[in-house]
């Protein structure tokens, strides 16, 4: 069900201030930066081998990763896990007595599907389910 973990989700205050640390510091690559208007966040994507580091920023003060950032902080806001089947795996998890976020996958700006599991289910992490579109999926499964 699992295929990786996609990527990691870390709220911040100031994108900027952030990249001094995760690009300046640590020397990851900016892949970019994207306005996610269904979000309300601006997000800066820093590949890591296999995976990515997401720098995700609230860009209103009522959205609810802006809400997650005053009641938690800066931090870890997610763990994204890869599926190949998410309806499959959002059933799966709901009949093993998870609680979903999403009952149905949003759709990202890239075709991508997505879905929260609450954190009350796990821990106090919140976990997303990610699904590639099936053309970055194939293209993903034949590099070499």
């Amino acid at each position: 069900m699992i295929k990786r973990i996609g990527h990691i989700g870390i709220i911040v205050r100031d994108i900027e201030k952030a990249l001094t640390v995760y690009q300046g510091a640590l020397g990851l690559h900016l892949a970019k930066i994207q306005e996610r208007p269904d979000l309300a966040a601006t997000i800066a994507f820093l590949p890591t081998g296999d995976s990515e580091i997401e720098l995700v920023q609230p860009v209103t003060s009522d959205s609810d990763v802006a809400k997650f950032l005053e009641e938690r902080g800066e931090g870890i806001h997610h763990i994204c896990l890869e599926v190949d089947d998410i309806e499959r795996a959002l059933s799966d998890l709901r009949e093993r007595g998870l609680q979903v976020i999403d009952e149905i996958p949003r759709v990202g700006p890239e075709g991508e599907r997505f879905a929260f599991i609450h954190p009350k289910s796990a821990h106090g992490v919140l976990l997303e389910l990610y699904e590639l579109p099936t053309c970055q999926s194939e293209l993903d499964d034949h590099s070499p």
